[in-house]
């Protein structure tokens, strides 16, 4: 008789990070770009947080702005679970998460500088 399927380590891993959470703290939109913040950068070199924290701390420091799309893409996570790391960093004050802004107002530099932060960080890959 064959062996019962299990859930291998792949499968269960991402959600035993968040500790079965599948709703994030905040709601951040796939496009939102993440960045860390100065209390990041001494928490990654303190090694305080998960080795999934220090990765993505790791992966937009130093002005390499990522979308919360990028950031799961790199892990090989769901986007789910990559949200709901992303939402606990931003609470934490460890990471910056940059919402879209609305595409009304053609003179917002704002809007205009994130569009082309996401334009280049989509060219890197």
């Amino acid at each position: 008789m064959p062996e019962r399927d299990e859930p291998t380590g792949a499968l269960v891993r991402p959600y035993a990070v968040t500790r079965g959470r599948t709703r994030p703290k905040l709601e951040i939109a796939l496009e939102a770009l993440v960045e860390t913040t100065v209390r990041g950068r001494s928490g990654i070199r303190g090694g305080q947080g998960g080795s999934e924290h220090q990765y993505i701390a790791a992966m937009c420091d130093n002005g390499r702005v990522q979308s919360l799309a990028e950031i799961a893409a790199r892990m090989q996570l769901p986007l789910g679970v990559a949200r709901v790391i992303v939402a606990d960093m931003a609470t934490d004050g460890l990471v910056a998460v940059y919402e879209p802004t609305s595409l009304e107002d053609e003179t917002d530099a704002v809007g205009t500088e994130l569009l082309e932060r996401v334009l280049s960080g989509l060219r890197r890959l």
